[in-house]
């Protein structure tokens, strides 16, 4: 996916209808497996079109799903009327840097899937993040191996960021750690995918 729009993080586009649901057929598994539980107030954070707003809407208190695609959110909106509603769920369109702008009251959980790769100042957004967490709330990221990209294959084909964008569990630790957010748990959560599990201390 190509875009101008300011502050869209490079290499984190939608991909094609279907294989997402190839790559995760259990969305609400993947939540679990990354700490969401029953009763959370939770920010999908760069949502994108839905894949996991709505299964979070199923099993939390509350959602905000943020995004700075005007088309995604709208994606979003559409996958969760065409399955029933989510009176839980509120869309919000804003920078992912802005977090603490549109999110007022603290939350027990962030969810950010496919998109941490792509930022271009990741201390800056844990930060962000870390100031709307409860003492003790989450953050999961939820990342591509950093495998080369041809090794990654979806329906047949290579998927995924370049690459070059890609970051081992490591890397993505030493970038949220001087946030103040202390890594607790990392978890595979697809043949591609891993979940780096941070907690904002008491």
């Amino acid at each position: 996916m190509t875009t101008q729009l300011p502050g869209f993080f490079e290499g984190t586009g939608m991909p094609d209808p279907g294989w997402w649901e190839a790559l995760w057929p259990d969305p609400a598994k993947v939540l679990s497996d990354v700490g969401v539980t029953p009763g959370m107030d939770v920010v999908d954070l760069c949502c994108g079109d839905g894949w996991f707003t709505f299964p979070l809407s199923r099993i939390v208190g509350s959602v905000i799903a943020i995004d700075i695609d005007r088309a995604m959110l709208k994606a979003a909106k559409v996958r969760i009327v065409e399955r029933g509603g989510a009176p839980n769920c509120t869309f919000v369109e804003a920078d992912a840097y802005n977090i603490a702008n549109v999110v007022r009251q603290a939350v027990d959980h962030v969810f950010l899937a496919n998109a941490f790769h792509g930022v271009p100042d990741r201390r800056r957004l844990a930060g962000a993040v870390h100031d709307v967490l409860k003492p003790g709330g989450l953050i999961a990221i939820v990342s591509w191996h950093a495998r080369p990209r041809e090794q990654t294959t979806v329906l047949g084909e290579p998927r995924g960021p370049a690459t070059e964008l890609r970051m081992t569990p490591d890397q993505t630790i030493a970038s949220v750690e001087p946030s103040g957010l202390k890594f607790r748990n990392l978890v595979e959560v697809s043949p591609h995918h891993y979940g780096a599990v941070f907690e904002r201390p008491h």
